[in-house]
């Protein structure tokens, strides 16, 4: 076209139209402007120069009073164009605008306006997130890790709910954080959740629910349901560990963008880690304009050589610029003063089917044996071997089936522990300490910490005493070991001061034993503050102890001592903590209908507890724990019309456990109050004739009839003699 002069003067010519309009220009800085047409050309002129600008932008009085102005151009010539995008654009900047006049005097002052749903006092720090992100209505929290971005997302929701009229919030999230989210949902607010689950038409009905204000789904869910989404109009979305929208060309990636709200908040403590393209694609989804385009981003930051590597960047502080007003990023270092000394957080993770079939099998025989318990008010020893035993397995496989096994290497808490170590280790130089009462479990951390190259130490009970010491000096001193690895032999005598994280991968069942644990890294001298991450395997044992058990007195006076042994200290204590596994499967905190066609029957489930119970017992002590099961010989099984198991013992055997029955029966008689309990469980008053009756519970009526043959066998010997 240059080299022809016809082509050149026609180039130069400016693109004219009979018609005006309004429309967005999106060559550089997005703006708002005018083209006046041949028709009415200056009418137009005239109306428009109060709004707009040298470079024919629309201006600041044209910004507050659109609508009049669009009014009189209309008037004029009904052929006057507004585009869509540029009033949606209009609106929007109007509604900021409100928002930060509205939020103004709260930023001035550091405080919240009234937020009744909100139950929990931020701090300062996290104030100003709240009023940051709800000031720009779509932004990116990526305050570092243990900050509290969960608390201060609810704080930003609370916000728009009260004051901005928010009624639908969809928050897209890993699974394993889903219960995560709704517990701290109902623990800080006064607001219901809906958790996304189950087959399509069970999710169409769950986001048509209109009485809960959040929807909790995982990225996959989302991705399979974009229709239902948009569908469901949600207010605010929320995108929690959004490093899994990072690459742009990942189908999740992709699926999340096309989402649509009117606000959004992005929560992630890495927002760039690798690339600048994984900072582009996080900003794609609160503005896909922000930034302009990729290709112009990445050539105009990016430093490559002759063959193309990249091998610098350039300009950051003017990326930095362009993100102040959508982006908010504090470290511990700046907030520190701050920051509370120890913070505590619970994780909750699901378990693979795999975990909860085996799970599931033993909490059947710790429920046959409660029930007997409460039958029979005691549990002979072997019952009470056989509960330790099923409770601990239970414990178990909620962190990998290879603790049972050596097999198999079902779990999901490994996988959730490094997705958080990934981001620890990149983001600062903390050092964290990892504890698990399975030394199993901590072969499998140790192969994945080699695999991945972090450098750690490893302490569990196989290491000698006088070893110990030279583990803690490497830790504390060689700042490339970023990791202390534990079992609970660690647990005690050691200062890991270095590290300001720790976390429990299981909880013991003694609250003195995890507070053992903490105060390794929380204790006097710390300069740093601590945080506490425990991982519990949802709707399992682990979720029952938290949420029912609570770490009751009586475990720390001694039923369970250092989380296993030294239990049987008295049967009013053991009645205690029975009470205690009780109350743990009251409520069905797991869903059990997938494993009937995972075991033929009850019976057989039975059997393969008693296989496992020797090898069982072996393994403790390569696990660093004390088990009360001392080793037996086999023995004779043979079953009963129920399906229970029963032991065919020798003689000596016999007579241990009589003296074991005396021995019990005289703990009960010396105690006033089981005594009581004793007699309450075996007399029964007539309600007809006043009289009150003897009742003992009996396995079934051959029981009865073989004691009364024995004693009718008795009774003639005697009358012989």
């Amino acid at each position: 076209i240059q080299k022809r002069p016809s082509l050149r003067k026609a180039l130069k010519q400016p693109y004219t139209t009979t018609y005006s309009s309004m429309y967005m220009e999106y060559r550089g800085e997005r703006k708002i402007k005018f083209r006046i047409g041949t028709e009415n050309e200056n009418e137009y002129k005239k109306l428009l120069k109060p709004y707009s600008d040298r470079t024919g932008s629309l201006n600041e009085k044209g910004f507050e009073e659109i609508d009049v102005m669009l009014q009189n151009a209309f008037q004029i010539n009904p052929s006057f164009r507004c585009y869509e995008d540029a009033l949606s654009h209009i609106i929007q900047l109007r509604e900021k605008k409100q928002r930060k006049e509205f939020l103004k005097p709260y930023f001035e002052e550091k405080k919240l306006p009234e937020i009744k749903s909100l139950k929990v006092q931020p701090f300062p720090y996290q104030i100003e997130g709240i009023l940051f992100c709800a000031a720009a209505g779509r932004s990116i929290l990526a305050d570092d890790m243990g900050l509290g971005k969960t608390i201060q997302a609810i704080g930003v929701t609370q916000l728009l709910r009260e004051h901005r009229q928010v009624q639908k919030v969809l928050i897209i999230c890993p699974t394993s954080l889903k219960y995560q989210w709704q517990s701290e949902i109902e623990k800080f607010t006064t607001d219901k959740t809906t958790v996304i689950e189950g087959n399509y038409l069970n999710r169409q009905k769950l986001y048509r629910q209109e009485d809960t204000l959040y929807k909790i789904a995982s990225y996959n869910m989302a991705v399979n349901d974009l229709q239902l989404i948009n569908e469901y109009q949600p207010d605010l979305i929320i995108l929690d560990e959004a490093q899994r929208i990072k690459n742009w060309q990942t189908k999740v990636s992709q699926s999340i963008k096309k989402l649509q709200s009117k606000y959004a908040l992005v929560l992630t403590g890495t927002p760039l880690e690798n690339k600048l393209q994984e900072l582009y694609s996080l900003v794609q989804f609160i503005d896909p304009l922000h930034l302009g385009s990729l290709y112009n981003f990445i050539s105009e930051y990016e430093q490559t050589d002759e063959t193309g590597k990249v091998i610098g960047y350039k300009g950051l502080h003017e990326i930095k610029e362009k993100l102040k007003h959508i982006l908010l990023r504090r470290t511990k270092k700046e907030v520190l003063k701050q920051l509370p000394s120890r913070t505590d957080k619970n994780l909750f993770v699901d378990i693979t089917n795999e975990q909860k079939i085996i799970h599931n099998d033993y909490k059947e025989i710790v429920n046959r044996l409660v029930n007997r318990w409460k039958k029979m008010g005691f549990l002979k020893e072997e019952d009470r071997q056989r509960l330790m035993i099923s409770l601990n397995m239970m414990r178990m496989v909620c962190n990998s089936t290879y603790i049972i096994d050596q097999e198999t290497n079902h779990q999901t808490k490994l996988d959730e522990l490094f997705d958080i170590l990934e981001e620890v280790i990149a983001t600062g130089e903390e050092k964290i300490v990892i504890f698990s009462q399975w030394e199993r479990f901590t072969r499998l951390i140790a192969a994945q910490l080699d695999i991945q190259k972090i450098g750690y130490a490893n302490l569990n009970g196989t290491i000698p005493s006088h070893k110990r010491k030279d583990l803690f000096d490497r830790f504390n001193n060689d700042e490339n070991c970023r990791i202390f690895l534990s079992t609970d032999a660690g647990g005690v005598g050691l200062n890991l001061q270095a590290a300001s994280m720790l976390f429990n991968m299981d909880l013991p069942w003694n609250p003195a034993v995890l507070e053992q644990r903490i105060s390794r890294i929380y204790r006097q001298g710390q300069k740093r503050n601590v945080n506490i991450i425990n991982f519990v395997a949802q709707n399992t044992i682990e979720h029952g102890m938290l949420g029912k058990l609570k770490f009751k007195k009586a475990l720390s006076e001694g039923i369970l001592d250092n989380g296993e042994s030294n239990i049987f200290v008295g049967d009013s204590k053991f009645n205690v903590f029975m009470k205690d596994i009780e109350g743990l499967f009251t409520d069905e905190t797991v869903t059990t209908s997938h494993i009937d066609t995972a075991r033929e029957d009850a019976s057989s489930a039975e059997k393969v507890v008693a296989a496992k119970e020797k090898e069982t017992t072996e393994s403790y002590e390569d696990d660093d724990v004390k088990e009360a099961t001392p080793k037996k010989e086999p023995e004779q099984l043979v079953s009963d019309s129920s399906g229970e198991l029963f032991n065919i013992q020798p003689a000596q055997q016999l007579i241990q456990t009589a003296s074991s029955f005396f021995s019990q029966l005289g703990n009960v008689l010396t105690d006033a109050k089981a005594t009581e309990n004793l007699i309450q469980s075996i007399t029964k008053k007539d309600e007809t004739n006043g009289q009150t009756y003897l009742q003992i519970p009996v396995e079934n009526e051959a029981v009865v009839k073989n004691a009364f043959t024995l004693l009718a066998g008795l009774f003639k010997g005697m009358a012989g003699k």
